[in-house]
């Protein structure tokens, strides 16, 4: 394979956006729970929820930091790497990157600065709605991001003038149903990485035996909203997969990797697509059910590849394997997360280790279904930067060479290699400390007349250091 500019630029951006995506999805979810949280702690009084809130605010904060950084490098890409595009779609990204700051940036700037040095300073109930602010801050951003997005997939509301793309309807552009379908689908997979890390840590936490009261509590939580909102997932994900049917069949049928036509239409499970011969290598299908996903008929006729010129389609190996991880990361998440909500309301998931292995080895795969599913997005609109009316390799920098994409790449390679592992290796350390501590002390009392549960309990490390007097 020819090393080109465009092969070097693309790999570039899908290795920067990779590292970014990571993280904006992690804070997303995480700055929903913390606002449960102290929603919870301000209704019940209850200490557990204060230690856990400061104890993952810590972590919010390192990682919504390393979210910022990697974000702010990809806009530089559009005017180093993608100048064309940046020029052709600016009149509409501009506009849609400029709301995010107004509104998702000016959120969180506003109020994380509430959440990390204002709890002594403001009401309590202030510092509610200043976690939750910073929340809506991050969906906000999600919003944006996803609008711009869906406008490069299904791009409506605009005309062409002299060699640009000039929004003519913002509404369309903004209230595209498209768009709606596609940000509750990241969003909802936000939270449920969210759900998914934090169940993780309290298993870990169970299986060494420490801070067993805050470890519940994240199991709990964590599962029982993993285990209602894959459903919705998996709905919204059946929305997303009938938008793609309808606006991108070509990348319909390389995600089923079907070559040619079929009425009715056959179900791949598993292959080996092969471009060359147009045909899948160790195939295993079901009949019908390829139409039944794809139209919710028994009979509909479903178009293959070779309906297509060549030039316009995307390679199929990468979307059609990305996209079955991502629906099967999905699908152990909800037998882990249905399962472990049983025990959970059993009370005995602590006693399940068999379990709690389970629940802790899950947390990459809400990461692995997020960059799968992207992968699938991104590289299953090839080859197209702008569905239909920009291709990428019109969208490169012009003049750009190969030397200066590759020296590009290696440094972009190591800046994020030794920047994120400190970043991550941090947080681990985070993680492995544990909820330690003892919070500042609130006006909020205990409910009265309720008897106590391990819950209201600090951890143990907790009561050592009220006993030495710290």
């Amino acid at each position: 394979m020819e090393l080109t500019p465009l092969l070097l630029s693309r790999m570039q951006f899908g290795f920067a956006i990779s590292f970014h995506i990571v993280f904006p999805s992690f804070t997303i979810g995480l700055a929903a729970w913390l606002t449960v949280l102290e929603g919870l702690r301000l209704a019940t009084g209850r200490l557990v929820y204060r230690t856990l809130f400061d104890f993952w605010l810590k972590v919010f904060g390192v990682a919504f930091g390393l979210g910022v950084v990697s974000g702010v490098v990809m806009a530089f890409q559009f005017g180093t790497n993608w100048s064309v595009m940046a020029k052709m779609a600016g009149p509409v990204q501009g506009p849609l990157l400029s709301y995010e700051t107004f509104t998702a940036f000016a959120l969180e700037g506003a109020f994380f600065g509430i959440l990390i040095f204002g709890r002594p300073r403001v009401p309590p109930w202030f510092y509610l709605f200043s976690t939750a602010m910073v929340a809506l801050g991050t969906t906000l951003s999600a919003f944006w991001i996803m609008t711009n997005n869906t406008f490069m997939q299904v791009p409506v509301g605009y005309v062409v003038q002299n060699g640009m793309f000039v929004p003519t309807d913002w509404a369309k552009i903004i209230f595209n149903s498209v768009v709606w379908v596609r940000f509750p689908h990241m969003l909802l997979a936000s939270y449920l990485t969210g759900a998914f890390c934090v169940a993780a840590t309290g298993a870990w936490y169970l299986l060494r035996a420490k801070y067993r009261a805050e470890a519940l509590v994240m199991v709990r939580m964590g599962l029982f909203l993993a285990a209602a909102l894959i459903p919705v997932q998996l709905f919204f994900g059946h929305l997303v997969g009938d938008y793609v049917h309808k606006h991108q069949p070509v990348k319909f049928a390389a995600i089923e990797a079907r070559w040619h036509d079929e009425q009715p239409a056959s179900e791949v499970l598993i292959a080996i697509p092969d471009e060359a011969t147009q045909s899948n290598k160790y195939e295993i299908k079901i009949p019908v059910l390829g139409s039944i996903i794809a139209s919710m008929s028994l009979t509909s006729k479903e178009v293959g590849l070779t309906d297509f010129k060549p030039q316009d389609r995307p390679p199929v190996l990468i979307p059609f394997m990305t996209f079955r991880i991502m629906v099967g990361c999905g699908l152990l998440m909800m037998a882990i997360a249905w399962f472990g909500s049983y025990l959970v309301f059993k009370k005995r998931i602590a006693d399940s280790r068999l379990m709690l292995w389970a629940i802790f080895l899950s947390f990459p795969l809400p990461f692995i279904a997020i960059l799968t599913g992207w992968y699938t997005a991104e590289i299953g609109r090839q080859p197209w930067v702008v569905y239909g009316a920009l291709r990428t390799a019109d969208a490169v920098t012009p003049f750009l060479t190969t030397s200066t994409a590759m020296s590009s790449l290696v440094l972009f390679g190591l800046v994020y290699s030794f920047i994120f592992s400190f970043g991550i290796y941090y947080i681990y350390r985070l993680l492995h400390a544990g909820p330690v501590g003892e919070p500042i002390r609130t006006s909020i009392p205990p409910l009265p007349n309720r008897p106590m549960s391990l819950a209201d309990h600090p951890s143990p490390n907790v009561q050592r250091s009220h006993a030495m007097g710290k």
